[in-house]
């Protein structure tokens, strides 16, 4: 475009120059007059195609008439005269976070909400989102090219701040964090839908409570985890005192056999294999036999 507009600017020049009959400007004009449409021509031909990179639509537009086709990537023949606007579908991601250094917007970006239960949470969140190609070129008529100030921004921190009202901060900390994310999801896809948007995912990053708060969820788990420590001990020491309970009613009913079940008889069986084992033993050197029931055994190493 800007090649024909200089064209048109140098083959008027030249034809004023030349209607003017001087001499010393008559080589400058037939030269302007020469050149003025060439450099047309070539606006023309340049104007003519377009390329559109990967992962990316072009969108037409002449004099503020919005064409409903969508150009795809790659090169494409169009009218010289029209205006070609880009959009990137591929996969976006809108970061809003305390950190100086990783949101969208430099500084702390992160979404601060009132719970149901009056107290201040900071959340830091990630949009992934992409443009839907067909609704490129309504995005261009009613939301224009700067969607994520106008709508992605916007509509993520109005989701927050509806959604967090119906939730205690302790439970966004813990046990309602997916539900809460859930419901943010689909707030969000509907109003993305509507605008020509897709919504991909949705990342709670980080939930900050106040530090009182955040004080008393600890102390209270430190508590839950002494309790556990002390049921564990308790557990142990009663399997402990069952275990001596069976050990000495095991020695109790050993002794009790002893002292009534074993005969003269038994016992004097015992003490021949008690001897016979001795007598093949290497320590032992002599053995005598005694008068009595049970010999002596002299000697050995």
């Amino acid at each position: 475009m800007v090649f024909i507009v200089i064209g048109v600017i140098a083959f008027v020049l030249g034809f004023v120059i030349n209607k003017q009959g001087q001499p010393q400007t008559e080589k400058v004009g037939k030269l302007l007059y020469i050149v003025g449409p060439v450099i047309i021509v070539i606006g023309v031909l340049t104007s003519c195609f377009k390329t559109i990179e990967a992962g990316q639509v072009g969108v037409k537009s002449l004099f503020g008439k919005v064409d409903n086709t969508v150009l795809y990537s790659g090169l494409n023949f169009v009218n010289p005269l029209v205006e070609v606007t880009s959009f990137d579908v591929k996969t976006q991601t809108y970061t809003m976070s305390a950190d100086h250094a990783e949101g969208a917007i430099k500084g702390d970006d992160a979404i601060r909400i009132l719970t149901a239960d009056g107290l201040e949470v900071v959340i830091d969140l990630s949009v992934l989102f992409n443009v839907k190609s067909s609704e490129a070129p309504n995005i261009l008529k009613e939301i224009g090219p700067d969607y994520l100030d106008k709508i992605v921004r916007p509509v993520a921190r109005t989701a927050i701040r509806d959604n967090a009202v119906s939730y205690d901060a302790v439970a966004l900390y813990s046990t309602k964090r997916d539900e809460f994310q859930n419901k943010i999801y689909n707030t969000i896809e509907k109003s993305f839908a509507k605008r020509g948007l897709q919504l991909q995912q949705l990342l709670i990053r980080n939930v900050s409570l106040p530090a009182s708060v955040k004080a008393s969820i600890e102390s209270k788990i430190n508590a839950e985890q002494d309790a556990q420590k002390m049921t564990f001990v308790l557990q142990k020491e009663k399997q402990e005192a069952e275990r001596k309970r069976i050990e000495a009613q095991g020695i109790a009913d050993y002794q009790k056999i002893l002292s009534t079940g074993l005969s003269d008889k038994q016992l004097q069986y015992e003490a021949i294999k008690a001897q016979q084992a001795i007598a093949t033993s290497a320590n032992a050197k002599v053995i005598i036999m005694g008068s009595g029931k049970n010999p002596v055994i002299i000697g050995g190493n």
